[in-house]
C-alpha cells in the first residue's frame, strides 16, 4: 500500500481524534477559594485582615465513576489557590472537600475553625469555578487594637 505522506498524515490526525476525543465531551471544572489571617480572631473577613500567599489547601474530589482524586494547591501573592482539571463529561467531579492545610505564616499559624474542611457538591457546568469561603488563620498573639479596651 503506497500512501502519500500527506494521505498518511490525515490518517494518522484522524486516528488520534478518535482515540483521544472518543465519544465524551470534554468537561472543565475549576475550585477557587483565599487563604486570610484573621489578624484579630473576629471569624470575620475585615480592613485589618491580610491574605496569606504561599499557603496550602488540599481539595480531595468523587467523579461520577468513583474515582477518588486529591489535589494539592498553593496560594499566590493575592490569597488566592485554584485547582482546575479537564476530564470527560462522563467522570466529572461529583463532589468535593476543601481544607486548609497550612498557613507556613510565622505570625498567623493557628485554624481559624475546629471543622475548616469545606464539602459541597459539584454541579456546575464545564467552565465555571465554585467559590469556597476564605480560609481563615489566627496570630499567635492579637495586635493591641484588636481588644474591646482599644476602642476609643
Amino acid at each position: 500500500m503506497d500512501l502519500s505522506r500527506n494521505t498518511l498524515a490525515r490518517l494518522v490526525l484522524l486516528l488520534s481524534l478518535a482515540v483521544f476525543c472518543g465519544s465524551s465531551q470534554a468537561w472543565t471544572g475549576e475550585i477557587r477559594g483565599r487563604v486570610v489571617c484573621d489578624v484579630c480572631a473576629d471569624s470575620s473577613v475585615g480592613p485589618e485582615d491580610h491574605v496569606l500567599e504561599g499557603a496550602e489547601v488540599a481539595v480531595l474530589c468523587i467523579t461520577r465513576s468513583g474515582e477518588v482524586i486529591n489535589y494539592q494547591a498553593f496560594t499566590n501573592s493575592k490569597g488566592i489557590y485554584s485547582v482546575a482539571e479537564t476530564m470527560p463529561e462522563s467522570d466529572r467531579w461529583e463532589s468535593c472537600l476543601a481544607r486548609p492545610i497550612s498557613s507556613f505564616s510565622e505570625h498567623c499559624s493557628i485554624r481559624g475553625e475546629k471543622h475548616s474542611g469545606v464539602k459541597f457538591s459539584y454541579k456546575l457546568p464545564s467552565g465555571q469555578t465554585h467559590k469556597v469561603r476564605p480560609f481563615l488563620y489566627k496570630p499567635t498573639s492579637a495586635p493591641v487594637y484588636c481588644s474591646p479596651a482599644a476602642e476609643f
